[in-house]
């Protein structure tokens, strides 16, 4: 199936699909993670992973499994040991997950840059015209 032609429906819906899944932050940051360190072990990984909550990794790491990127491991030890690891599937991901990191740290400073300047102007465009932006709003 190729989906070279983005006026076909089900192309879109494929598309839409996949990225659902691997363009949400905390896939995002799992998948970076997991390709930078190798295999990990949960806490290792919500440690690494600043602001996610135990519940948020849990259901992560479960799509991510459920859709053959992430492999999980136990290990019938007391207690239990569960690693986590990129499937082959999951690892073709690692030259675009860490491209997006390079180009974010490259570029992050410029980003903060670029919204400081936009909210300024828009400020100064309601400081200038308070009445129009209020009718506009519908106020």
């Amino acid at each position: 199936m190729s989906l070279t032609d983005t006026s076909k429906h089900s192309n879109c819906s494929a598309m839409s699909d996949v990225l659902s899944r691997i363009g949400d932050k905390w896939s995002v940051m799992v998948v970076g993670m997991l390709s930078r360190n190798g295999t990990l072990r949960f806490n290792e990984l919500k440690r690494l992973i600043n602001g996610v909550s135990q519940r948020m990794l849990t259901l992560t790491l479960r799509n991510l499994e459920r859709d053959g990127l992430v492999s999980r491991t136990i290990y019938p030890e007391v207690p239990p040991r569960v690693e986590y690891s990129l499937t082959e599937m999951g690892k073709t991901l690692q030259e675009p997950i860490n491209a997006l990191w390079d180009w974010t740290a490259e570029n992050h400073h410029s980003i903060i840059d670029a919204r400081d300047i936009y909210d300024q102007r828009q400020h100064a465009v309601e400081a200038a015209e308070p009445r129009k932006i209020a009718y506009a709003r519908g106020q």
